[in-house]
This record gives C-alpha cells, sequence and structure tokens, in this order.
C-alpha cells in the first residue's frame, strides 16, 4: 500500500470522544474509518472487513488491547496495529511496550495531535 492511498481503518477506544476525535481526524485525511468500543466489536468488525490497520486503546473494560492485539495476530499476523496509550508516565510506557511485544506495529502516547497521528498511521502502513 503506498501511503497516500486511503485506508480501511478500525478505531477502538471505550472513550467516545477519544474514539470520534481519532475517527474525524483519519476521515478528514482520506481514510475509511470503523469505530469500536471494545476488543470484542473490533474483532467481529475484522473478521467481516479485513481492514489495512487497526488502531487500539490499551486500557478498556471487556476485552482491553493487549489481549486484542493477541487475537488479532492469532486471526492475521500480518495486521498492522497502532496501540495508543495514556496515563501515568511509568504506566503508559509499560502498556505500550507490551503493546510493541505482542505486535503493535507502532505507538503513541495519550495526548497527541493530530498531526502525530497521521504520521504514525502513515508509517504503519508503510
Amino acid at each position: 500500500m503506498q501511503v497516500n492511498d486511503m485506508a480501511q481503518i478500525i478505531v477502538i477506544d471505550d472513550m467516545d470522544l477519544i474514539r470520534d476525535a481519532v475517527s474525524q481526524i483519519l476521515t478528514s485525511a482520506g481514510h475509511v474509518v470503523r469505530e469500536a468500543r471494545d476488543g470484542h466489536e473490533a474483532l467481529k468488525l475484522f473478521e467481516a472487513e479485513r481492514p489495512d490497520l487497526i488502531i487500539t486503546d490499551i486500557i478498556m473494560p471487556e476485552k482491553d488491547g493487549i489481549e486484542t492485539i493477541q487475537d488479532l495476530r492469532t486471526l492475521e499476523p500480518a495486521t498492522r496495529i497502532v496501540a495508543v496509550s495514556g496515563g501515568g508516565k511509568m504506566v503508559e510506557t509499560d502498556f505500550l511496550v507490551a503493546a510493541q511485544t505482542f505486535g503493535a506495529r507502532e505507538i503513541l502516547r495519550k495526548p497527541f495531535e493530530a498531526h502525530e497521528l497521521l504520521q504514525v498511521v502513515s508509517k504503519a502502513l508503510e
């Protein structure tokens, strides 16, 4: 996939405001975005649509980001994943390192700017 191509992306976050903001940024950049509130919803969408990229929050109720990354890797080992996390510096770093260990291609710390999100997405899609 060329970096400038439109990508199909699933955004997973339990917080509506964050999920909506990320979706809006990506849609404005020309991507097709679907949203999921947790890993369970995301896996159903993934199996139905096989998107180009998954962007997942790490800390979520029900099925967290690490579990979701592991499940996605089992379903499709080549899945491109960006892990996103906020919170305390120590905890956040540990979760993001774990996300990379389990297969996230890129990581992004909250809070982030629109240009940072788009840069990470472009890098993940290379």
